[in-house]
């Protein structure tokens, strides 16, 4: 969280703890976030990294934006930039129409983070006195949000340990009471380095209808970034996938999904052996072959009347099919497509048995 760096700046610069964004129409007008040919470079020289490529984005006020790709793409990078806490090489951001480089107090005075790996809360205080602690240092009287503070505590099942020091809490609780901390501020916009870390499936469900509805009630402006699919494909209303430091892709999720080879059909059987995936791959485009539980399983490219040539092959080979379901494609896929790499960052291909 970038509670105390961003907030901290907040609480010097604004009396009343609200900035100064121009008018309702100007606010309108400009986007939360303006990101305009951005390059950050690690190590000053040429053999140096070049972490985030000449990168332009801007993000909408209460969209929610999902940032993908795999370690190294840049991602962790450009939202540091976007925060103003590396200064990039080249280009610029702004924040609510403020440029960061002219005035990092206003810029940041509605913005806050929680980033992957930080110490984001107090662990001596409990639970609650983390809320309160942080929405007093985004100069908000803590009394007048004590609604929104419970429904996180409840949103995020903390009740029962509202009065318990952070200290005592497990890794899962701790980065629950993270996010709650990010949010209990009242940020106009957040940015979420890889937020589900650390939670169950039910805290992850939970996390998910949150954001979307602090997105759709309240006009939150979220900036995520993970390697859950489920919460990029549920929340996000559009998804830039980056890699290696440049942006490969930046649509709604909707329309990458139907950008997707949705006609591809796996195949699963005890029966299928090296010849006979030797014959599939001279007479199909077999997109990948592994082993599983025993049984070889088997991804083809079948439209149309391919797939009945896939099934007379089959039948013709004397192969017994156990199991057979068209593939649904994922964001995840849609990125293996594009860049021939899984978002691990290694090779998307799948090796053969």
């Amino acid at each position: 969280m970038m509670a105390e760096s961003v907030a901290t700046d907040r609480d010097k610069g604004e009396t009343d703890g609200v900035a100064d964004h121009g008018t309702a129409s100007d606010d309108q007008a400009e986007a939360a976030l303006a990101v305009e040919g951005v390059s950050k470079r690690f190590g000053g020289d040429e053999n140096g990294v070049l972490a985030v490529d000449d990168v332009s984005l801007s993000v909408k006020h209460g969209s929610v934006v999902g940032l993908l790709g795999p370690n190294g793409a840049g991602k962790t990078t450009l939202i540091k930039c976007a925060l103003g806490i590396v200064i990039p090489d080249a280009g610029s951001v702004r924040v609510f129409g403020t440029d960061v480089s002219a005035g990092r107090r206003a810029a940041y005075a509605d913005v806050d983070a929680m980033l992957e790996g930080a110490r984001n809360d107090y662990w001596r205080l409990t639970v609650r006195e983390n809320l309160r602690y942080f929405a007093t240092i985004h100069g908000i009287d803590p009394d007048s949000v004590a609604k929104r503070h419970e429904r996180l505590l409840d949103r995020f099942d903390l009740q029962k340990k509202a009065d318990t020091p952070v200290r005592e809490l497990s890794r899962g609780m701790k980065q629950k009471v993270s996010l709650a901390s990010v949010l209990a501020g009242g940020a106009e916009l957040v940015f979420l380095d890889e937020p589900t870390v650390g939670l169950d499936v039910e805290s992850s469900r939970r996390l998910r209808r949150e954001l979307r509805r602090l997105a759709d009630e309240e006009g939150l402006t979220i900036v995520l970034s993970s390697h859950d699919m489920a919460v990029v494909e549920a929340v996000c209303d559009r998804v830039v996938m980056m890699a290696n430091g440049q942006i490969v892709a930046d649509d709604t999720v909707a329309a990458l999904l139907s950008g997707a080879d949705r006609d591809v059909i796996r195949v699963e059987s005890t029966d299928i052996d090296d010849a006979v995936v030797a014959t599939l791959r001279r007479l199909f485009d077999v997109r990948s072959v592994e082993s599983v539980a025993g049984r070889t399983r088997v991804e083809v490219a079948a439209a149309g009347d391919v797939l009945y040539d896939l099934m007379d092959t089959l039948r013709k080979a004397g192969i017994t099919v156990e199991h057979i379901e068209s593939v649904q494609p994922d964001l995840e896929e849609v990125f293996v497509n594009l860049t021939g790499m899984g978002l691990d960052g290694e090779d998307g291909s799948r090796g053969s048995p």
